[in-house]
C-alpha cells in the first residue's frame, strides 16, 4: 500500500520568486579592445560611477552580423573592472548562449531595456532593464508566485521615497569632482575650472560655474543645469555636451542661466536666461 506522506516546509530556508533590476548591456561589437576604448572614455573620469550593480549582457545586435564569436572571459573581466556584475545573457544565437553559460552566465531572454532614446555620442549602450523574474518553479514557489507577484505589483505602485540633494556648500577647486549619484546636486559656493560637478538628477550652482557640469549622468534627459553665474568648461546633459571652446551666447555668458535638453537625448542644448 502507498502511503502519501504530508509536505512539510523546510526550517532552513525559503524557496520565493524574486525581482532583480539589471542594467543591461547592449553589445554592437564583439571588438573588445575598441570597446574598452570607449569604456575608459565614457566612464574612466567616474570610477564610481556603477556600484556592483548587477548586468545582463544583450547580444541582440551581434545577431546582424552573423555568427561571431564573443570572448566572454575577457568580456566579464573588462566589465567587472567598472563596477558592474554580469550575471546573465540573451539575445544570442545557440553558440553564444552555450559560451556564455560556460562562464557561468544564465539565460535571461525576459530581460528587456527600458525604452527611450539613444544617447547621442556611438558607445555602448548602457541602460537600466526592466526587472526580471528570477523563478524557482518547485515546491513552495509554486504556490507563493501568485502572492509575490501581487505583492511585487504593490509595490511598484507604492510611490517611491523621495532622495534629497546632495548639498555641497564648499569651493570645488581643480581636480576636485562631486557625484550625487540617483539625485540633484546643489552647490552653494564656486566650481572652479578643473572641478567636475556630476549628478543623475539637476545640478544647481548658486556661484560662478567655471568647470565641468554633467547632469542627468545616466540618461535623465529632462534633468538641467542651474548657475547663477555661466561659464562653465563643459556642460552636458543625457550625454549631448557643449565645452567652452564654443563660446556661451552674450546674454548667458556670465549670467544667471539654466540649460535643458530640448528633443531628448538625440536634441541640443538650450540656454535661458534666469530673470530676477
Amino acid at each position: 500500500m502507498t502511503v502519501a506522506l504530508a509536505g512539510r516546509a523546510p526550517a532552513t530556508f525559503e524557496i520565493k520568486s524574486a525581482n532583480l533590476p539589471l542594467v543591461s548591456l547592449l553589445l554592437k561589437s564583439c571588438d573588445l579592445a575598441t570597446l574598452a576604448q570607449e569604456m575608459k572614455e565614457r566612464f574612466g573620469d567616474i570610477p564610481d560611477f556603477f556600484d556592483q550593480d548587477p548586468l545582463v549582457i544583450d547580444l541582440t545586435p551581434l545577431q546582424a552580423q552573423g555568427e561571431v564569436a564573443v570572448e566572454f572571459t575577457e568580456l566579464l573581466h573588462l566589465l567587472r573592472a567598472y563596477g558592474v556584475v554580469p550575471v546573465a545573457a540573451r539575445g544570442g544565437s545557440k553558440a553564444q548562449m552555450a559560451a556564455a553559460r560556460l562562464v557561468g552566465l544564465a539565460a535571461a531572454p525576459e530581460a528587456r531595456a527600458l525604452e527611450r532614446p539613444a544617447r547621442a555620442e556611438p558607445e555602448p549602450a548602457l541602460v537600466r532593464a526592466e526587472p526580471t523574474s528570477v523563478r524557482a518553479e518547485p515546491v513552495e514557489a509554486l504556490r507563493q508566485a501568485q502572492g509575490e507577484r501581487e505583492k511585487a505589483q504593490g509595490e511598484r505602485e507604492r510611490p517611491h521615497e523621495h532622495v534629497s540633494a546632495l548639498i555641497v556648500d564648499k569651493p570645488l577647486r581643480s581636480g576636485q569632482q562631486v557625484y550625487a549619484r540617483g539625485r540633484d546636486l546643489v552647490v552653494l559656493s564656486m566650481v572652479n575650472p578643473g572641478a567636475e560637478v556630476i549628478a543623475d538628477g539637476h545640478i544647481h550652482v548658486y556661484a560662478p560655474l567655471r568647470g565641468k557640469a554633467i547632469a542627468g549622468a545616466r540618461g535623465n534627459a529632462d534633468a538641467r543645469i542651474l548657475s547663477l553665474c555661466m561659464e562653465p568648461e563643459l556642460i552636458s546633459i543625457a550625454g549631448v555636451y557643449r565645452t567652452s571652446e564654443v563660446p556661451l551666447p552674450a546674454e548667458v555668458r556670465g549670467k544667471p542661466c539654466q540649460v535643458r535638453l530640448d528633443g531628448g537625448a538625440q536634441g541640443k542644448l538650450v540656454m535661458t536666461p534666469l530673470k530676477n
